[in-house]
């Protein structure tokens, strides 16, 4: 990396857009992304500023639309603006310079207040939005969310969410078969629509639906966005009835529409959600653009092994793994992810997908969902969010908006 005055310019392999240059150059003036190019087409004007050839990689900055904390702090427990930026901070430092935030299943006074504070912090510039995991959900496919909150379609407290959300609301998790989330027929009159009229996309997860019931959701949702956007599934395969020849279920549903370009699909693929074979046939069949690769973090990520809490329910992670803490003191279901995104990306690359399309899923396919035309690839024009990292995908340094973090 050089530097000469308001100009910075980076050289490696630039993987970004779903293609890689072999020796580029990135020229940034500012916050903004002004050159990117093989290393002998660099301008005359910015030859000087040319680093030594090596073998970093330069991919954009990276883009988590679901994530429940890091560095020891929750977001679903946080009290303060101090807690929200301790955990965000943890996944910055590693490459993630966009990040969501994610609530859990909780009373729905908690949630608002909660929602509340997340807003201030996308205000500051510490989040890009919220995204909420519950409260409408299946108490059978609930994983590690509290079944004692969890409740049948509100549209009322999806409008009182969204409004102390004051825009940052980006998405939030719902079961279709759960009353009142799908079975509305006007704009508004279910949780689907009331999201969708607020700005947000529902995602379908957490949930016992039938093919029949996921399909009609995803229909209904299709209609409302009216082709402006798409909706997700929150992490595929986690949470959801598992996909049996007669009896399918959510899973193909959602793949059937990722496949018409209707929906995007997240992928928790740390090493511990997921197969590897089963993330390599998602990739294979869908391609990077209908794939969103996600952390599904909580507060461990970053962290030693040892008991944390996610929400009000108490977890414990032993070898990197995090599971709910039972009663008798066992190991649960999972409860959340512990990696950053750049570890899933690497996951994702050692399971067999080539690397180009493991961080376009985390980059610009994630972007594009959330609207974020300013950034996910490296090209000029784009906000200068640069992560550098060495061969095998370990960060070296973080820039956002042209300042190194």
């Amino acid at each position: 990396m050089n530097v000469s005055g308001n100009l910075l310019a980076l050289r490696g392999t630039a993987v970004s857009g779903g293609a890689a240059v072999v020796d580029a150059v990135v020229v940034i003036e500012g916050g903004t992304i002004v050159h990117l190019g093989p290393a002998v087409d660099v301008p005359a004007q910015w030859r000087g500023l040319l680093p030594p050839p090596g073998e970093d990689l330069l991919l954009p900055g990276l883009v988590d639309v679901h994530c429940h904390g890091g560095g020891g702090a929750s977001f679903p427990d946080a009290v303060d603006a101090q807690d929200v930026r301790q955990a965000a901070r943890e996944h910055l430092v590693h490459g993630t310079t966009s990040l969501v935030a994610s609530l859990v299943t909780a009373p729905a006074d908690v949630l608002v207040r909660r929602t509340a504070l997340l807003a201030d912090a996308v205000d500051a510039g510490d989040l890009i939005g919220i995204h909420l995991e519950g409260p409408f959900l299946s108490q059978a496919r609930r994983g590690a969310q509290n079944p004692a909150d969890m409740i049948v379609g509100d549209p009322a407290l999806v409008a009182r969410i969204a409004e102390v959300a004051r825009g940052a609301l980006r998405t939030m998790t719902v079961a279709p078969e759960i009353p009142g989330v799908a079975d509305g027929v006007g704009a508004a009159d279910d949780v689907l629509g009331a999201l969708v009229r607020a700005g947000a996309l529902p995602s379908i997860g957490h949930t016992d639906a039938s093919f029949e019931q996921t399909a009609a959701a995803i229909g209904r949702t299709t209609a409302l966005l009216a082709g402006s956007r798409r909706l997700t599934a929150t992490h595929l395969f986690n949470g959801m009835r598992p996909w049996h020849h007669r009896d399918p279920g959510p899973v193909p549903a959602c793949l059937d529409a990722a496949a018409r370009g209707e929906l995007v699909v997240e992928l928790v693929a740390d090493g511990t959600h997921l197969g590897d074979g089963t993330v390599r046939t998602v990739f294979d069949t869908l391609g990077a653009e209908n794939v969103v690769l996600v952390t599904d973090a909580m507060a461990a990520a970053g962290m030693a092994d040892g008991d944390y809490r996610l929400g009000p329910l108490e977890v414990r992670v032993a070898g990197g793994v995090a599971r709910l803490l039972t009663s008798d003191g066992s190991a649960g279901a999972i409860a959340g992810g512990t990696a950053h995104l750049l570890d899933v990306v690497r996951a994702v690359v050692a399971a067999g997908v080539p690397m180009v399309d493991a961080v376009l899923s985390a980059t610009r396919t994630p972007a594009r969902l959330l609207g974020l035309a300013d950034r996910g690839e490296l090209a000029p024009g784009l906000r200068a969010d640069v992560l550098v990292t060495d061969a095998g995908l370990h960060p070296r340094r973080v820039l956002r908006q042209g300042v190194e973090v």
